[in-house]
């Protein structure tokens, strides 16, 4: 393989498109520093796991010599961005926003080298372009065009209000590419109307049209929906070591194999050798905890791994419950009350819907042991027991 094709095979690793891969090769050739952005809107502090898919891709390009731009949408997170929301985002304030974003600049330097890393605000632009600029930012396209948008177009066929400031997004994030001179954009698969913006902006002021990379949306513990905050199944980059381990070690054995891929720095060549191994018998479970010690050393220590890796082994492996439980009373009027209350009243899971997923999952035990298989199981007055949900979360509760 030529360099070329070397670097190219690293930078399509694990992409889901790329538009179009011809100019990227092109851009590629001329040995050109090209302009790498990504953008990511601080709307909460914490970044998690399926944000750093988005930050490993930047890595790729950083170690290949290109000029990375980690953006932080201090002005788009005004806005709210509408990607596959059916209800308006409430707008967060200025001041949300900055604490937020300062967070955001501590945490990436965990991935991407500060010294080649150049960190953008785009209230750098947005703001000097002015109520005026944004008019005729908003004259370059329609309602129709806009009304083409997937999300758009759902929440307007189902008489779902769309807020006028909505619109705004994809020009304002397209704006960036164009403020920025972008040669390559990334985002997820979610983002192609918006990442496609910045391609049509940047050809009506005379730009080269960026490429576009779009990475997959990265499931979270529960396998089925994309990692996400608001829906609990996260794993945060500043969560504790013992937290993110059992986390990790939740995933089932086929969603590993896509977390390698996405997430760790192996090669591709490293992880078929892991599958091989799998396949001769070695049991997944060994496999993952070489993943859940690379991610936890790399967002905290080599030391840190190692230990939560004792404690899982201590705890879990031997069956062992932990000494730290802690220990709730709970009142209650009936004489009975149905265990997926019982979970949700002692702060097990977030909401009833959580607590009969995870027991049609089997992710839930009674005293270590029982494993409750009924959403409808009705638990006693006057009983105490340990409830435990999952690997990581457990209470001991006596019912008055």
């Amino acid at each position: 393989m030529t360099d070329l094709d070397k670097a190219l095979a690293e930078i399509k690793r694990g992409a889901e498109e790329i538009l179009l891969e011809d100019e990227l090769v092109e851009r590629l050739k001329s040995g050109k520093k090209l302009k790498i952005k990504a953008g990511f809107d601080p709307t909460a502090p914490d970044l998690h796991l399926g944000h750093t898919v988005l930050i490993n891709k930047l890595k790729t390009f950083q170690d290949l010599g290109h000029e990375v731009i980690f953006l932080i949408g201090d002005f788009t997170g005004m806005i709210g961005d509408p990607t596959g929301k059916n209800v308006t985002r409430k707008p967060l304030t200025r001041e949300d926003v900055l604490a937020n974003a300062e967070t955001y600049k501590e945490q990436v330097f965990k991935i991407l080298d500060p010294a080649k890393t150049t960190v953008a605000f785009n209230s750098q632009w947005m703001e000097k372009l002015g109520t005026a600029g944004m008019i005729k930012l908003a004259a370059r396209q329609t309602v129709a065009r806009m009304l083409e948008r997937d999300d758009f177009k759902k929440r307007y066929a189902n008489g779902q209000s769309i807020a006028i400031h909505e619109f705004l997004y994809p020009l304002v994030q397209g704006w960036d590419s164009v403020a920025l001179e972008a040669d390559v954009e990334l985002g997820g698969t979610d983002q192609r109307f918006n990442l496609l913006m910045g391609r049509e902006l940047q050809k009506d002021e005379g730009q080269k049209p960026q490429t576009v990379l779009m990475m997959p949306l990265l499931e979270g513990t529960d396998g089925v929906q994309k990692m996400s905050k608001s829906l609990g199944n996260y794993i945060g980059i500043t969560d504790a070591p013992n937290d993110m381990f059992g986390k990790i070690m939740s995933i089932s054995d086929d969603l590993m194999w896509r977390y390698y891929e996405l997430l760790s720095a192996l090669s591709i060549e490293q992880i078929e050798a892991l599958k091989g191994e799998v396949a001769n018998g070695v049991n997944p479970r060994d496999i993952k905890i070489k993943l859940a010690k690379e991610i936890i050393a790399r967002f905290h220590s080599e030391e840190a791994a190692q230990q939560a890796h004792d404690d899982f082994t201590q705890r879990f492996s031997k069956n062992a419950l932990p000494d730290d439980i802690e220990e709730l009373s709970l009142s209650v009027d009936e004489q009975e009350v149905m265990i997926t209350a019982l979970l949700k009243d002692a702060g097990l899971v977030a909401s009833t819907s959580e607590a009969i997923r995870m027991i049609k999952q089997g992710a839930v035990k009674i005293d270590g042991e029982t494993k409750v298989t009924d959403s409808k199981l009705m638990i006693a007055k006057g009983t105490t027991a340990v409830y435990q949900v999952g690997k990581r979360r457990f209470a001991k509760v006596t019912l008055n």
